[in-house]
């Protein structure tokens, strides 16, 4: 991305989306009662508090009534169909891993079957997007955590804790390609979650090759155990490659969240925050919720000079329901240079 003198201006950057991730399933329930929703109607509730309090895109996951992370996607559709009725702007975007969570202590935190993540393509109603990790990976999430993020709750087990150390993203390139075919023809966009310089290259030499033709909207996902460190120099990296025409927003986990997320304020770049990424205040004094997460970041947004997008704002800027016809034109809504033609080194300039 380029960034001219007056980049840190607020009327030079677009409206802040925050994304809420409020349904924390790597968390149980006993973990905090008073936030994580567990009855259908207490999860359809979240999601309007989370819209009232600033946010305008929901990463939703789904429970069970025994409170454990549901792998139905009939629970998905009925999810779904409770937001959409109840605030129809918001702009839901499906976690796709469905959920990872061990289904016992002590059994592996694993993510379903490459055909059963296919199928988010078929939720009824359609959701708005739907995640798309890039490359295999590890996916340790404990480990730039402290043992203060987890004293007193689940992961702090032993055994819970071990299943999370070695958990890994499934996500090789045939299983991607096919995943993003699918979602496209069912209208739904690709939110690309890049671990790391590494994903985004993938990502990019996808287009290049044609096989995802819509707006580059992405992740940018800080949370170290085979993924980027949450430092300034990755993120830093990270967006020298991407192009004008992206839209990236930042995350992170435990509490990394909110230096991350202020960074990406003033950076006018966009922010997640929610129990799922971190329950603790910044002091480790007492957990905080998610709606409190959202309403801090509309406080310091707001501080900044920087105004919150409007549910109809955010899906222009991430530009919800568009596709591209061709590479070409694809390439050029995201501001990429064009491919080159034949004995080409590259593009100094681009075409106007």
């Amino acid at each position: 991305m380029n960034f001219l003198d007056g980049h840190l201006y607020p009327e030079n950057q677009q409206p802040l989306i925050i994304t809420a991730a409020p349904y924390a399933p790597g968390w149980i329930p006993a973990d905090f009662p008073e936030d994580i929703p567990v009855t259908m109607e207490e999860q359809i509730q979240k999601a309007v508090d989370c819209y009232e309090a600033g946010a305008t895109v929901l990463h939703l996951h789904v429970r069970e009534a025994n409170g454990k992370g549901s792998k139905r996607l009939s629970m998905f559709n009925e999810l779904i169909a409770g937001v959409r009725e109840r605030v129809p702007e918001m702009i839901i975007q499906v976690g796709g891993s469905i959920s990872f969570a061990p289904e016992d202590d002590g059994a592996a935190a694993k993510w379903l079957s490459d055909d059963t993540r296919h199928m988010l393509a078929e939720l009824t109603p359609r959701p708005d997007q739907v995640t798309v990790t890039v490359n295999t990976t590890q996916m340790n999430v404990t480990e730039h955590a402290g043992l203060d993020d987890f004293k007193g709750l689940s992961r702090g087990d032993p055994r819970l804790y071990s299943t999370y150390r070695d958990m890994i993203v499934p996500s090789n390139p045939s299983w991607v390609e096919e995943h993003i075919r699918r979602l496209t023809a069912a209208g739904i966009q690709s939110e690309f979650q890049c671990y790391n310089i590494n994903s985004f290259e993938t990502i990019e030499r996808m287009i290049r090759r044609g096989v995802y033709k819509g707006p580059l909207v992405m992740n940018w996902v800080a949370i170290s155990g085979g993924m980027d460190q949450a430092n300034i120099y990755n993120l830093a990296n990270f967006l020298r490659a991407a192009p004008d025409g992206a839209v990236v927003t930042v995350e992170s986990s435990v509490l990394n969240v909110l230096p991350v997320n202020m960074i990406g304020i003033a950076l006018g770049l966009h922010v997640r925050c929610g129990i799922e990424d971190v329950l603790w205040n910044q002091t480790r004094t007492g957990k905080m919720s998610s709606v409190e997460q959202i309403k801090q970041l509309v406080r310091i947004a707001t501080e900044f000079g920087r105004p919150i997008a409007t549910a109809q704002q955010a899906r222009e800027i991430m530009k919800i329901g568009v596709f591209y016809e061709t590479t070409e034109e694809t390439l050029q809504a995201n501001g990429f240079a064009p491919n080159r033609k034949g004995a080409q080194q590259g593009f100094l300039r681009k075409p106007a």
